[in-house]
């Protein structure tokens, strides 16, 4: 197997650093753009066969150093019970937006082999089909940025409904960060049962944060998830 990517992340001595993108299968790829013609995205999300076969196009066709499962770090919400849609040219939004203690109510925790086992089995299906080429990696959103999407009901750029919402109710926002913390920490622990050899935690909004809410509001529930 080529193991160049797990000796860099063991910090071992390395020959060359090892190549993978964030996000390798999508629009750039002809053949993505032809599976993506066949299914829209959320579908390809909870269809194995579909995901696996995504994952596995830059391996490959590019020869990269790790294949990193195809998915949406907004399964989580969507499995708590959130409405999620993923509209061309608008992306990701939630219709039931979070916002209050009464709207947490709505929400359930999720077993990863329940409620996300279209994740796990394609992590499963991959894991077989690449027949230990090269390592496969796993991942999930970090709390403060799935509570930022959750809170706002889609993407912007000031998130500033989410940050006011830190100090404004202190109390939901510790309590929605737990919950995330431990429903992500739960997704982990199935990715990598279900054949995930490394795990990233993708916290894309954190630069939204100044120091002193980053401190607060958000290392926390990252060092709770990774506990």
């Amino acid at each position: 197997m080529n193991d160049l990517f797990l000796r860099a992340c063991r910090r071992e001595p390395v020959e060359r650093p090892p190549v993978w993108m964030m996000r390798q299968a999508g629009r750039y790829l002809p053949e993505y753009r032809a599976v993506r013609a066949t299914a829209d995205f959320l579908t390809m999300c909870h269809t194995p066969e579909l995901a696996t076969g995504v994952t596995l196009q830059p391996v490959d066709l590019m020869g990269v150093d790790a294949a990193i499962i195809f998915s949406d770090i907004l399964v989580i919400p969507a499995a708590m019970g959130m409405s999620l849609t993923v509209d061309e040219g608008v992306g990701p939004q939630f219709a039931d937006p979070v916002r209050t203690m009464h709207d947490l109510k709505r929400l359930h925790d999720v077993e990863p082999e329940e409620g996300l086992r279209f994740h796990c089995d394609a992590l499963r299906m991959t894991r077989r089909e690449l027949h230990g080429r090269v390592p496969l990696i796993g991942f999930a959103g970090a709390p403060w940025t799935l509570f930022a999407y959750m809170t706002e009901g889609k993407g912007t750029k000031s998130f500033s409904i989410a940050k006011k919402l830190l100090f404004a109710d202190p109390v939901f926002s510790h309590t929605l960060m737990e919950r995330l913390a431990d429903n992500v920490g739960r997704f982990l622990v199935a990715q990598a049962a279900a054949g995930a050899q490394a795990l990233q935690i993708f916290d894309s909004w954190s630069g939204s944060l100044g120091p002193r809410e980053y401190r607060e509001f958000a290392l926390p529930y990252m060092a709770r998830t990774a506990a």
